[in-house]
C-alpha cells in the first residue's frame, strides 16, 4: 500500500468519493437515507432557562461523530475522578438547519440517532420530538408534525451529561455516533423492519425466513407489491419473491416470505460470508421505499453435552471484553475505527466480543459481519440500583423495555450477533424482585428474538448481597482451621484477592445463582472459573461462559473450556485498553502508582491486551500460546530498575513486563526475562550462550521465568517439542543513534488513516527506552484527528499536536476533510530532530 522513503510515504489508494459522504440515495420520488453528520454548531451552555434560543456567535462548527468530553483536559478535581479518566461531563448544545421542500409534507419524515450520551432531548422549531436518557441506544425521532415545509428549520440537540458521576467508565459526551435523516413515502419499509431468520442450512441448500414490517400513514388502503431480492457478494441475485399486499388505512403490518438458497455459503468466524437482502416497496410501478439488509446463512445450537455450535460445528469462544471508547479519539465511532479494532482482535486470536456494558455500536457490529467476529451483546450494567449516583438506572424501571427493544432490533439481521446478555454484575440479580425482573428482559427479549441465546453476567459475590458477611465468616473460619489466614480480615478486598475461589463456591452464592439463572439460556460467570467442574456436576443441564475473567488466568481457564462441553468460552478483561477506571490494571511498587489507589495522572485502565493505539501487549502474545495459535516463542522482560521488590498488583495484572532487550545503565545487573511458550521446553539464549532449559506449555502455565544477568545484544528463545525445535524469537539491544520511522496502516481509509509512531535505531530495532517529546502539525486535505501513545499517565490531551512516546511508540490519526490532494506530517522532536512525511494525492492516481 506504501513505499517508505527517507522523507516520506507514498500512499496508493484509490478515493471513493460518495463512501466518504457515505450517502445511500434512491433517485425515484426522494427516497434517501443520508448520514446528517454534516454542518452543526456546537457549543455548551448550562443555562436550563431562556425565553429565546439562539446560537451564539461563538459556537463551534463540527462534523460528527462528535465526543464534547475528550476535548477537555483531564485535571485531578474531576467530578468524575477516575471512573471517567478525570474528565467532566457538561451541557452540550449542538444545531443544524436544513430546507425542507414542499414535497415532503407528503413524505414520512425522521431522524436516527445511533447514539448520544446521555440524556438527549431533539427539538425540532423549537418543539420536543424525542428523547432518550440512555446513552448507548439508537433511536428514532419521527420529524412531519414538528416541520415547516418550504421553509428553514432548526434541529436541536440538548444533551444534559453535567450531572456526575454518570458512569463506572469514560462514556464520553454528546452526539458521539452517526445521525441520519430518513425520507420515504407515507407508505413504507419500517427502518430495521427487516428480519431475517436462517430455518435450516446444508450443503445442498438454505432457507431463510423475510420478515418485513410494511406501515400505511395515509388514510387510504394502499394495494402494494413487495418485492425482495437475495444477493450474493459479489451482486449476483440468487433468489426473487414478490407479495402482494393491500395495507388499510394507518395500518403496520408484518409480511413474511420463506425463501430457498442453492448451495447456500455459510457464515461463522472462520467462514464470512455475507449476502444482500434488497426489499423493494411498489404502488403499481411507483416505488415506494427500498431497504438493503446485509444478513449471514448461519444456525445456532446450545447444550450442556455438547456446547455451542455454530452451523452444527463446535465452537469454543476465544473472547475478548471491550468498552465503547475509540482511544485516542474518545467515544466518537467510525467505521474506520471499530473495523481496524475487530481486525487487530482477530488477528490476535479472538473470536469473540462482549460489548460491555452496553448496546454495541452499529459500525462495530457491521465490522464484526464482514470480518468474521462473534458478538455478546449487553444491555445494562445497572437494573434498580445506581452504581454511580446519576447512571441510568435512575431511569430503568421506566425505559429499558423501549432499550430492549431497540437493542434487539439493531441486531436481529448480523449474523455476528450469537448472544445477548441482559445485565452485567447486577447486584440485585439473586433477590426474588431481581430474578423477576431477569425473567422479564429475558421473556422481552424472546419475544423479540427467540433465535439468539440469552445470558446474564454474574458476579457471584456482587449478587451474595446481605450474605457477603456471611460467606466471609465461612471463609475465613475455614482457612484458620488450615493454618492458610490469621485471625479475623477487615480487609474483604485482600481476601478476594487471594482466596476468590473459596468465596466464589459457598452455597450462598449457588442458592443466588439458581435464582438468578432460572430464566436464561446460559449462566455468565464473571470471576468464578473455581465453579465450572463442580457445577458441570450439581446442574448438568446447565451451559457457562466465562463472560468475564482476569487475564493472567487464561491458560487455567482454557484447559477448563477445552476440558468441559457445558463451557463455552471465556471472555478475558479487556481485549482493548480504554479510558476509565483508571488504573485497575497498572503494575505498581508503591501505593498510589498503580491499581485500586492509582491517583492523577493515571487516565487509563490498562488492562487491555492491546493498548488504546491498538499496539499489541505481552498479555495478548500469552493468551495466543494458550489458544494454541502461536508456535514461536514470545520473550517479555520484567523491569529491571525494580528487580527484588515487591510489586502491587491487582488481579489483572501479570506483571510489569516489557518485549525490549533495551536497559541502558543495567549491564550486569539481574533481570528477570519472561517467556510465553508452546512445546515442552523452552531454552533461552544471550548472544548465543545457552543459558538453560526450562519446561514449558501447559505443564508450565504456558509462562516460564529465567533470572539472568542483563546483557546487551540478543536473547533467543527456543521451543522445543520431543527433543525438536519448534520455533525460536529474538530480541535485540537498540543502538545509540535514533530515527522517527512511520507509516501508514492498511486498511479501509474511507475517513480515518492510522500512522503508528516508531522510534528505531538504523537498523529499525525499536528502542523501548526512548522517551521523546514529539509535536506535530497536519496540512492539506486531512486534518489530525487524535495523537497519543498507550501510556496510562498520559501528559498530554489527545487532541493537542503534542505527545511523547511511551514504550518508544506513539500514535497520530488524521481524519480527511474531502479536499483532494497531499497529506503533508511534520514531525518535530524536543531533541532537534524535524522530519517531514508527505501522504502523495491518491485521488488522481
Amino acid at each position: 500500500m506504501f513505499t517508505l522513503k527517507k522523507d516520506k510515504i507514498i500512499l496508493k489508494e484509490v478515493y471513493d468519493n460518495q463512501v466518504c459522504d457515505t450517502i445511500r440515495k434512491w433517485e425515484k420520488n426522494n427516497m434517501l437515507e443520508k448520514k446528517f453528520n454534516d454542518s452543526w454548531k456546537f457549543w455548551i451552555d448550562k443555562n436550563a432557562f431562556a425565553l429565546v434560543w439562539n446560537t451564539p456567535e461563538d459556537a463551534r462548527e463540527i462534523t460528527l461523530p462528535h465526543d464534547a468530553m475528550i476535548e477537555k483536559e483531564a485535571y485531578a478535581e474531576s467530578n468524575n475522578k477516575g471512573n471517567a479518566g478525570y474528565r467532566d461531563g457538561d451541557v452540550y448544545n449542538y444545531v443544524k438547519t436544513i430546507d425542507i421542500p414542499k414535497e415532503y409534507r407528503d413524505k414520512t419524515v425522521s431522524l436516527k440517532f445511533e447514539g448520544v450520551y446521555m440524556n438527549a432531548f431533539v427539538y425540532i422549531n423549537g418543539e420536543l420530538a424525542g428523547k432518550c436518557p440512555f446513552g448507548y441506544s439508537t433511536f428514532y425521532v419521527p420529524a412531519n408534525e414538528f416541520l415547516k415545509y418550504g421553509e428553514e428549520n432548526e434541529i436541536r440537540v440538548i444533551v444534559r451529561n453535567g450531572a456526575m458521576t454518570n458512569s463506572r467508565w469514560y462514556s464520553g459526551g454528546g452526539i458521539y455516533r452517526d445521525v441520519y435523516l430518513l425520507v420515504s413515502d407515507l407508505t413504507y419499509i419500517v427502518e430495521e423492519g427487516v428480519q431475517i431468520v436462517t430455518e435450516a442450512a446444508s450443503e445442498e441448500y438454505a432457507v431463510v425466513r423475510i420478515s418485513t414490517e410494511l406501515k400505511n400513514r395515509r388514510h387510504l388502503s394502499e394495494e402494494v407489491m413487495l418485492e425482495t431480492t437475495i444477493q450474493d457478494a459479489s451482486g449476483s441475485i440468487v433468489n426473487k419473491e414478490i407479495v402482494s399486499a393491500v395495507l388499510f388505512e394507518q395500518e403496520e403490518r408484518k409480511i413474511c416470505q420463506r425463501i430457498v438458497l442453492d448451495n447456500a455459503k455459510v457464515w461463522s468466524a472462520e467462514t464470512p460470508n455475507l449476502y444482500t437482502c434488497v426489499s423493494r416497496l411498489y404502488r403499481g410501478e411507483n416505488l415506494l421505499d427500498e431497504s438493503r439488509t446485509v444478513f449471514g446463512v448461519r444456525t445456532l445450537q446450545v447444550d450442556a453435552k455438547k456446547g455451542l455450535r455454530v452451523n452444527g460445528t463446535v465452537v469454543k469462544l476465544r473472547g475478548a471484553c471491550i468498552h465503547h471508547d475509540s482511544g485516542l479519539l474518545g467515544a466518537s465511532t467510525y467505521d474506520d475505527a471499530q473495523y481496524r479494532q475487530v481486525s487487530i482482535l482477530k488477528n490476535a486470536g479472538f473470536n469473540a466480543i462482549r460489548m460491555s456494558h452496553h448496546p454495541m455500536a452499529p459500525a462495530m457490529l457491521r465490522a464484526c459481519d464482514e470480518l468474521g467476529m462473534y458478538v455478546m451483546d449487553e444491555t445494562f450494567d445497572m437494573w434498580n440500583r445506581c452504581k454511580s449516583d446519576y447512571d441510568y438506572g435512575l431511569y430503568f424501571q421506566e425505559w429499558w423495555e423501549r432499550d430492549v427493544t431497540a437493542m434487539v432490533r439493531k441486531d436481529f439481521s448480523h449474523p455476528s450477533v450469537i448472544l445477548y446478555s441482559v445485565g452485567n454484575e447486577i447486584p440485585e440479580i439473586g433477590s426474588n424482585h431481581g430474578a423477576q425482573v431477569c425473567h422479564k428482559i429475558c421473556e422481552k427479549i424472546k419475544s423479540l428474538d427467540n433465535t439468539r441465546f440469552i445470558l446474564a453476567a454474574i458476579n457471584g459475590v456482587f449478587a451474595a448481597g446481605d450474605a457477603v458477611d456471611r460467606i466471609v465468616s465461612d471463609v475465613v473460619s475455614e482457612l484458620s482451621k488450615v493454618g492458610q489466614i490469621e485471625g479475623n480480615v477487615n480487609d474483604f478486598m485482600t481476601l478476594m484477592d487471594g482466596h476468590l475461589d473459596d468465596i466464589v463456591v459457598h452455597p450462598e452464592i449457588s442458592r443466588r445463582l439458581e435464582k438468578a439463572c432460572a430464566s436464561t439460556d446460559i449462566a455468565g460467570y464473571n470471576y468464578m472459573t473455581a465453579r465450572y467442574e463442580e457445577d458441570g456436576r450439581n446442574y448438568p443441564n446447565r451451559v457457562i461462559v466465562g463472560s468475564e475473567t482476569y487475564p493472567p488466568e487464561i491458560a487455567r481457564n482454557w484447559a477448563l473450556v477445552e476440558k468441559c462441553g457445558h463451557v463455552i468460552g471465556d471472555f478475558t478483561w479487556t481485549g482493548w485498553d480504554y479510558i476509565g477506571e483508571a488504573g485497575v490494571g497498572v503494575p505498581a511498587y508503591n501505593w498510589g502508582e498503580g491499581g485500586f489507589g492509582a491517583t492523577f495522572p493515571c487516565q487509563l485502565a490498562y488492562t487491555g491486551d492491546m493498548d488504546i493505539t491498538g499496539y499489541r501487549r505481552p498479555a495478548s502474545y500469552f493468551r495466543e500460546v494458550v489458544f494454541g495459535l502461536r508456535k514461536e516463542p514470545y520473550i517479555t522482560v520484567q523491569n529491571p530498575g525494580r528487580y527484588g521488590e515487591h510489586l502491587i498488583k491487582t488481579p489483572w495484572v501479570i506483571s510489569d513486563s516489557l518485549s525490549s532487550w533495551t536497559y541502558k545503565g543495567y549491564e550486569g545487573k539481574p533481570v528477570v526475562v519472561e517467556i510465553y511458550s508452546p512445546g515442552e521446553e523452552v531454552e533461552l539464549l544471550c548472544n548465543g550462550k545457552s543459558l538453560g532449559k526450562k519446561a514449558a506449555g501447559k505443564d508450565a502455565g504456558f509462562r516460564t521465568c529465567f533470572d539472568v544477568v542483563y546483557e546487551p545484544g540478543t536473547i533467543t528463545a527456543v521451543a522445543y517439542e520431543g527433543g525438536e525445535e519448534i520455533a525460536r524469537t529474538e530480541l535485540k539491544t537498540a543502538g545509540e543513534k535514533r530515527k522517527i520511522a512511520l507509516y501508514a496502516e492498511k486498511g479501509r481509509d474511507t475517513e480515518l488513516i492510522y500512522i503508528p509512531i516508531e522510534i528505531c535505531d538504523e537498523q529499525g530495532t525499536l528502542a523501548a527506552d526512548e522517551e521523546l517529546k514529539l509535536e506535530i502539525s497536519v496540512e492539506g486535505s486531512a486534518d489530525l484527528a487524535g495523537f497519543g501513545t498507550g501510556n496510562p499517565k498520559p501528559l498530554y490531551n489527545y487532541n493537542k499536536a503534542v505527545t511523547e512516546t511511551f514504550q518508544g511508540r506513539a500514535l497520530a490519526i488524521v481524519k480527511k476533510n474531502g479536499i483532494p490532494g497531499d497529506i503533508t506530517l511534520k514531525i518535530q522532536s524536543y531533541k532537534g530532530q524535524e522530519e517531514m512525511f508527505v501522504l502523495h494525492d491518491w485521488w488522481n492516481e
